[in-house]
């Protein structure tokens, strides 16, 4: 099973949303099936229906979670070279395209969320940053495009 880096943050998210599901949303799932069988014939029943597809929807989420705890492998983001660009680090980067600065931290797949500033590890401008310092310029070739860069500040 390949291990994929996560930050003690990501990994306790995951766990949170597990444990919310498994707790609560499954059982309320269990109890709106129940509901929706005793009104009669499930045939034609919307309510059982849509309580069947969350179900699925949940044992597919559940089931996904536990494969990515499973697989997580927890790196402390204080550790490690702070002069170049690793997992974790917060990179200030300056567009040269569009002449904007952009910040993003270099995450895990399972934490990734570019509009929250975080970026996966394994992403397209993740793999070009890494092992990058202060002043270098990269060249990243993504799904719209090639975008250039300059490496401001590392944090």
């Amino acid at each position: 099973m390949e291990k994929m880096p996560i930050t003690k943050e990501g990994l306790e998210k995951l766990k949170e949303e597990l444990a919310h599901l498994e707790r609560e949303e499954k059982p309320k799932n269990i109890r709106a099936i129940a509901e929706a069988r005793s009104h009669g014939d499930i045939s034609e029943n919307a309510e059982y229906h849509a309580a069947k597809e969350k179900q699925s929807f949940l044992a597919g989420r559940i089931n996904e979670l536990k494969i990515a705890i499973g697989q997580a492998e927890v790196i402390n983001i204080d550790e490690g070279p702070t002069d170049r660009v690793v997992f974790g680090r917060t990179v200030l980067l300056y567009d040269l395209q569009t002449d904007e600065e952009v910040s993003y931290q270099l995450v895990g797949h399972y934490e990734s969320a570019p509009e929250n500033g975080k970026i996966s590890i394994q992403s397209p401008l993740g793999r070009g940053l890494i092992g990058m310092t202060v002043g270098d310029e990269v060249k990243i070739t993504i799904p719209r495009g090639e975008q250039e860069f300059e490496i401001l500040e590392i944090r």
